[in-house]
């Protein structure tokens, strides 16, 4: 939760968020959240336990713990269960997307060996996905443990609005948001703009790997499209809300994803969803959205024009907001609170 603009913060926050409500409900003691800085959450946090540099060799707050909640399948935080026996432990596993990305066999080993290590000192695992779990199941061992799956709800988008200093759109454009690195795979997506004159590609997020950022500013001198691309880093709420709003269609071509949270956040405005068939995606985008099965330019421009025209003869909008109310924080967090309370 060092990183606010990170998916695994808003997945933090919301199920924090969501599993208290539902504590709170039932008259019992909040979830206490582990945190680098009491300035993390926007809500109120005197509950919460504050990161120390002490917490190495003593942690007084474990004494009453009976259950603790490892968010992340690269986490680097977990009681020491020889010193806490009494302590249960659930891990979320995210995705190990390692295995997908094209990364090197022994950066792919070690990613695994740290998630088994994970697994190993778990008393029960959740998985944001189906397609998650599979994987799990085919590349760790986890023996008699309880594997879940809860996929993650929407992270409700405050009202739209762009500020004086916000990028404006000046023609009609396409939008995507995460992370702009190698796995996002955002630079296919220059194919469409050289084929669509006078349609931009506008994208959101954290410019994680800037030499992927100067191959894509490279790739769109070479095709004279330079002008119609770009590269935001990362906006506001409510400057995203605006653009998930205003564009033609959101776009989400990655190589690998545990969930695809950008997607669900997209499918509250109703507007077209284009995905890759990769990993998770058709599983949370449905029959609601759109599918590369591969990256060539002309099958990608193909999908786009057949998808357009799809969408608007169906008039899929509601059937778009339909699926993403699949996906409720609410919900989720009582799925949570029945695997916590599984364990006790």
């Amino acid at each position: 939760m060092r990183y606010p603009h990170s998916g695994l913060y808003q997945y933090c926050l919301n199920l924090g968020e969501r599993v208290n409500t539902a504590l709170k409900l039932k008259n019992s003691p909040p979830l206490r959240m582990y945190l680098p800085s009491p300035r993390i959450l926007p809500y109120d946090h005197r509950y919460h336990i504050i990161e120390r540099t002490w917490h190495k060799y003593l942690n007084p707050f474990l004494s009453n713990c009976r259950i603790w909640h490892a968010p992340f399948q690269s986490g680097r935080i977990l009681p020491d269960t020889r010193t806490h026996k009494h302590i249960k432990v659930v891990l979320t596993i995210h995705d190990l997307n390692s295995l997908h990305e094209g990364k090197p066999k022994k950066e792919q080993q070690e990613s695994l060996v740290h998630t088994q290590r994970l697994i190993d000192r778990s008393d029960a695992i959740i998985c944001i996905s189906e397609f998650t779990k599979t994987d799990v199941k085919r590349h760790c061992e986890v023996g008699n443990k309880p594997v879940y799956v809860i996929h993650n709800g929407i992270h409700k988008l405050v009202s739209p609005a762009l500020s004086k200093s916000s990028y404006r759109p000046l023609r009609p454009f396409i939008f995507g948001m995460g992370y702009i690195n190698r796995k996002k795979n955002y630079h296919v997506l220059l194919g469409l703009i050289e084929r669509n004159p006078g349609m931009e590609l506008v994208i959101a997020g954290i410019l994680d790997d800037p030499d992927y950022v100067d191959h894509i500013k490279a790739k769109a001198e070479k095709l004279r499209i330079s002008e119609y691309i770009h590269l935001l880093g990362p906006v506001t709420e409510s400057e995203k809300a605006w653009y998930l709003k205003q564009c033609m269609a959101f776009m989400q071509p990655s190589l690998a994803e545990g969930f695809g949270a950008p997607v669900v956040e997209a499918m509250q405005f109703g507007k077209p969803i284009f995905l890759s068939n990769l990993t998770s995606l058709p599983e949370i985008g449905g029959e609601t959205a759109f599918y590369f099965s591969n990256f060539d330019a002309d099958h990608m421009h193909g999908v786009f024009s057949e998808g357009m025209l799809c969408y608007n003869k169906y008039n899929m909008t509601e059937s778009i907001i339909s699926r993403g109310k699949n996906f409720e924080w609410g919900k989720s967090a009582l799925k949570y609170l029945e695997v916590y309370e599984s364990l006790l």
